[in-house]
């Protein structure tokens, strides 16, 4: 996990944050609240990110 490519899409008072895997294309989403500072969306992001990794070496 090398390079870690993130979006991010307004939604009313949301932010929709997809954090993007590029060598195995694996991406996950989360909503926040747009209060929050860029970085702390990036982190929720990369943790459900970190989580699906993870349930997908188990499989």
């Amino acid at each position: 996990m090398a390079e870690i490519l993130f979006e991010f899409v307004r939604v009313g008072h949301s932010v929709k944050v997809t954090a993007i895997e590029p060598e195995t294309k694996i991406e996950a989403s989360v909503v926040v609240p747009d209060t929050l500072s860029q970085d702390q969306m990036k982190f929720q992001a990369l943790n459900r990110l970190k989580y699906i990794l993870k349930k997908k070496e188990e499989e």
